[in-house]
């Protein structure tokens, strides 16, 4: 099997190993509900496959195969119609996996990793299979309780008091956008022309964004300084804040970072909370990258101050392992999120009242919604709370051992030593050189690197948040980056 090839991706009559055709639903059309049979041979085609995706993923290179235009113009072109033999349609969807980065395997150091476990895809299949609906407790009471107790997990990990709750969403933009909401809500009512929102420089996009989203005027996104600049300045902000409120303005919410993108920095959390506390104004931390370092005793001491955090943003599909697609929001009162979402449906009013389990649609936009909670659900309880501590704290190691071997190299300056597990760095020369560099070290797609605008200038940026990311990826890295600053 070639580099970034997938079983199933050649020709039919090329795939050793396809099961006999009669042991497959054919081409003649499968029926909406397969029989029991025909689902069995569905699945145990699929578990191949999907066996084979995880089989040495870790020691994958990043680059898969080239785009291939003839597929992408298939792909493109493609119309639903007469229906195709089981085996090659999920030889096309193979084909289309294999095009472009595998972002789970350990040499994936670019962007923040995304490395999925094949047990969250497993409980998420089933919770899909079932297709229970959890928006409303009433009919599926069990899948909303397995659900809460998840989500009342993450209210206590971060020292949240009775009353608070946390809620699963698509991702860490949604979990920005739900929180400004709850914020605009709380504290400008009605005004969202006089609301104002305060964020870092290193702040991530969907923050912006979410503000606009909602109403925020953009010229009331207020993009602060940085002290270092990587952190928040703390008595900018009250500057700004005292100014917008003499101004007839209404000071709505702080974002705060638990872990910015571009260098993993961690914003002044205490000092944060005291200012929003003294000031009146939410304080909301995006913690979609950083927040599940809260498991290991590093990540508790550099993260303090987060549970005074009105509202937190995590994502489990960074710093949980699991598939894209799951974020979630934790928030200290849960009646902050029923007053902004919270509406009656008439054609509801045969249902019963929710007794201890949470309507979950009163909690965010969504009405109808997946059942998420079973792809976080089951990894947990499969592999227990220890492996994800262990895979966490040696992310820090690796990411402390590469920031002092790259400081020790001649003429290479890095952003400080790591808050988590991005190292930001410089090697010797303009911005070209960066560039010339990150192609260097990426030139045989073993790993890969991305990188960054700081101040002026391109950062190198290498991310550890791969549970698959050994010591000798990040050697590969750091021999590459030798060779560069030798320039061997």
């Amino acid at each position: 099997m070639g580099e970034g090839e997938y079983p199933g991706a050649g020709p039919a009559a090329e795939r050793a190993g396809t099961p006999p055709a009669e042991t497959v639903p054919v081409a003649a059309g499968l029926p909406l509900d397969p029989s029991p049979a025909q689902a069995e041979a569905l699945l145990e085609r699929a578990a191949t496959l999907v066996a084979a995706l995880f089989d040495g993923v870790g020691e994958r290179p990043v680059e898969g195969d080239a785009p291939d235009p003839e597929l992408i113009a298939g792909l493109l072109a493609d119309r639903p119609g007469a229906p195709v033999h089981t085996d090659d349609a999920l030889a096309t969807l193979m084909r289309a996996v294999a095009q472009g980065h595998e972002s789970r395997t350990g040499g994936h150091l670019a962007y923040i990793p995304g490395s999925g476990l094949l047990t969250a895809s497993l409980g998420e299949l089933l919770a899909s299979a079932s297709n229970r609906y959890t928006g409303l407790q009433a009919p599926s009471p069990g899948a909303v309780a397995l659900e809460a107790g998840v989500l009342g997990w993450l209210c206590e990990l971060f020292g949240m008091p009775d009353g608070a709750q946390a809620v699963l969403l698509s991702g860490g933009s949604m979990a920005n956008l739900t929180a400004l909401v709850a914020a605009r809500e709380r504290q400008a009512p009605g005004e969202p022309h006089r609301a104002t929102v305060y964020v870092g420089e290193q702040a991530h996009a969907s923050v912006r964004k979410a503000a606009r989203t909602i109403g925020i005027l953009p010229e009331h996104v207020r993009v602060c300084p940085s002290a270092d600049g990587m952190r928040l300045d703390v008595e900018a902000i009250r500057v700004l804040i005292k100014q917008d409120r003499a101004d007839g303005l209404v000071p709505t919410a702080v974002v705060a970072a638990a872990g910015t993108t571009n260098t993993g920095a961690v914003d002044c959390l205490p000092a944060l909370a005291d200012l929003a506390a003294e000031l009146g104004v939410w304080l909301h931390v995006d913690g979609a990258y950083g927040g599940f370092f809260q498991l290991t005793e590093r990540g508790r001491a550099r993260l303090e101050g987060i549970e005074r955090a009105d509202s937190i943003t995590l994502d489990p599909h960074k710093s949980l392992f699991l598939p894209f697609g799951t974020g979630a929001l934790v928030v200290r009162e849960r009646s902050s999120l029923t007053e902004a979402f919270g509406e009656d449906a008439d054609y509801l009013r045969d249902l019963p009242d929710p007794a201890q389990l949470p309507d979950l649609a009163e909690l965010t936009p969504e009405l109808t919604r997946e059942w998420r909670g079973a792809k976080l659900w089951l990894p947990l309880k499969l592999h227990g709370l220890a492996p994800f501590v262990d895979a966490l704290d040696a992310d820090l190691d690796l990411a402390a051992e590469a920031h002092d071997a790259l400081a020790a190299m001649p003429g290479v300056t890095t952003c400080g030593a790591p808050d988590l597990s991005i190292v930001g760095f410089r090697v010797p020369g303009d911005d070209a050189a960066q560039d010339a560099a990150l192609a260097h070290v990426n030139a045989e797609g073993r790993v890969r690197l991305s990188s960054t605008n700081l101040e002026g200038q391109v950062v190198l940026r290498l991310a550890v948040l791969s549970h698959r990311t050994r010591r000798h990826h990040v050697e590969y890295v750091l021999d590459r980056v030798r060779e560069v600053v030798t320039g061997a």
